[in-house]
């Protein structure tokens, strides 16, 4: 930061010369110079602890150096070659996002903007473990079954008399402490579904669909549409993704019958429409491409109210 010394002051030091130090010109003598040039000129003084001392002559430059500048009296060898990073976007903030949308042949199809209420929502560890445990729980069967003492297979006669054999009283040979008898509180057919909010269940998948634009693993694309039916389109497709080891396709409507037969034969590579896209769907594959329509239908699902 440049400092403005007071005529006054200066008078006060007497002249440059005199102290033995060069003397610069003003900034109205170099009005004329700065005309068309790039190059901002201003006068820079600094005071240390033992006396006054001034800095030399600084030049602030509007244009980018780089190591392949000419001209300029920067040296190249000093400039870095690194790639300047740009501050990391804090999540959570509800923005809306700008995506670029595309296709397999990375075609550009113009941006898209996607609603900050849900692709941009603070992540939450604990909404999402709720979620995840709800949807496992539900699907489980539940077809467990084991026989009570009136199931089992076996007579219903005393094996044998209850005193005079010095034998332990028994009254059935299908009770639980005899071989191929019965097997007490054991599990029966039930249901492990257990009540989740509606609440809580929409914003686990706002979660999740933050989670993946943050690490910029969603793409959106402007259709699932894949020329033919061939599998190796879809591996080429994936092998160019790094860091991908599972891909997750979503489609707005039904899967077109091409893409259906090109990712049957591919475990790592996985269909769904948008109505089944779920929290651990999300969770189980790398990335996730979502078509135009597909993202569309998802932001109207979340805002519709929900029903009481």
């Amino acid at each position: 930061m440049a400092l403005s010394i007071s005529r006054r002051i200066v008078r006060s030091f007497g002249s440059l010369s005199a102290l033995g130090f060069r003397e610069y010109p003003t900034v109205a003598d170099l009005s004329d110079q700065i005309a068309g040039d790039n190059l901002l000129h201003a006068e820079c003084f600094s005071f240390s602890k033992g006396g006054p001392s001034f800095l030399d002559f600084r030049r602030f430059s509007t244009t980018i150096l780089t190591p392949d500048s000419n001209g300029g009296a920067f040296p190249s060898d000093l400039l870095s070659s690194k790639t300047v990073l740009t501050p990391e976007r804090t999540i959570g903030l509800y923005e809306d996002l700008v995506v670029p949308v595309t296709n397999f042949h990375n075609e550009d199809h113009g941006l898209m903007v996607l609603a900050g209420d849900v692709f941009d929502v603070p992540i939450r560890k604990d909404i999402i473990h709720r979620v995840v445990r709800w949807q496992l729980a539900k699907r489980q069967q539940g077809t467990h079954s084991t026989k009570t003492i009136s199931e089992v297979s076996g007579t219903g006669r005393k094996p044998w008399q209850q005193k005079g054999l010095g034998r332990a009283r028994h009254g059935s040979l299908r009770g639980p402490q005899f071989r191929g008898g019965a097997t007490m509180h054991g599990p029966k057919p039930r249901s492990h579904a257990f009540k989740l909010n509606k609440k809580v269940r929409r914003l686990g998948l706002k979660i999740a669909l933050s989670a993946r634009a943050a690490e910029g693993k969603l793409l959106v694309f402007e259709d699932l549409e894949v020329p033919t039916h061939k599998t190796k389109n879809i591996v080429n497709y994936v092998n160019q993704m790094e860091n991908t080891k599972k891909l997750l396709l979503v489609d707005g409507g039904p899967i077109n019958e091409k893409l259906k037969l090109a990712t049957q034969n591919l475990h790592y590579v996985n269909v769904l429409p948008s109505i089944g896209l779920n929290v651990y769907s999300i969770l189980q594959h790398d990335a996730l491409v979502m078509s135009r329509d597909a993202v569309n239908r998802i932001v109207e699902r979340m805002h519709t109210p929900i029903n009481r």
